[in-house]
């Protein structure tokens, strides 16, 4: 998994992105890249947390290389968002200073896991992000506009959508209504009562890993058939 421009292993412009549309051209560069080494025509997707967004954004703008999504705990409708105060401030220094800093609403590691292990690994991890550029959060939200009419997109493969009962974070009930309302036929929901944020730091997460890589591989025909892969 590549690491998002100023982000994870990447220490120039912590942060920082110009816009929506330079998320989505990196994100088609990987692509492209994953596709030119493997000689596929179209790769599935799986987007986690905000990473949803941009899964969704590189179907609609790159339909025919996406054969197919999986949204794990995806950060279309947020719990948690600036204040009111906080928005107005990221207003001001778009116009005044796009590289200035704001502080991530979602860093507490509890937001994401109660798995003593996995907590034990945020609060140490050296890597994580906790501030944002406000040219990054403009980017966020133009990522949203997409997302928000990506129904009406020409895009048509399969959606697979995976979300934590007790997610902190995600507003379930507004994404569950944004799914349903997709028009294409080959759509899962697979739910997790029991799990947080982070699906995958569950103890069972044996389970969520199963039905994800079996979705996935229902849908995958191989080479003769439909040309992208096993």
């Amino acid at each position: 998994m590549p690491d998002r421009r100023g982000s994870g292993m990447n220490a120039e412009n912590r942060g920082h992105a110009d816009s929506a549309d330079q998320c989505v051209a990196d994100a088609a560069a990987e692509l492209g890249e994953l596709l030119r080494r493997t000689g596929f025509t179209a790769a599935h997707v799986v987007g986690v947390s905000w990473g949803g967004k941009l899964a969704i954004s590189l179907a609609a703008r790159h339909p025919g290389q996406v054969a197919g999504i999986s949204l794990v705990a995806p950060g279309l409708f947020p719990k948690i968002d600036l204040t009111a105060s906080e928005k107005f401030s990221v207003a001001v220094s778009l116009v005044r200073g796009r590289d200035r800093l704001f502080d991530i609403p979602i860093n507490a590691p509890r937001m994401f896991t109660s798995n003593p292990r996995w907590l034990a690994y945020l609060e140490r991890d050296k890597l994580q992000l906790r501030q944002v550029t406000a040219c990054f959060l403009l980017a966020s939200r133009q990522l949203d506009r997409i997302v928000k009419r990506f129904r009406l997109s020409a895009w048509s493969g399969g959606v697979h959508l995976m979300l934590a009962g007790r997610d902190q974070i995600v507003n379930n009930h507004r994404t569950r209504t944004w799914f349903d309302a997709l028009p294409w036929p080959d759509r899962r929901l697979t739910e997790y009562p029991n799990a947080e944020h982070t699906i995958e730091f569950e103890d069972n997460a044996a389970e969520f890993i199963r039905d994800l890589g079996e979705w996935i591989v229902a849908r995958t025909p191989n080479r003769a058939d439909g040309g992208y892969g096993e």
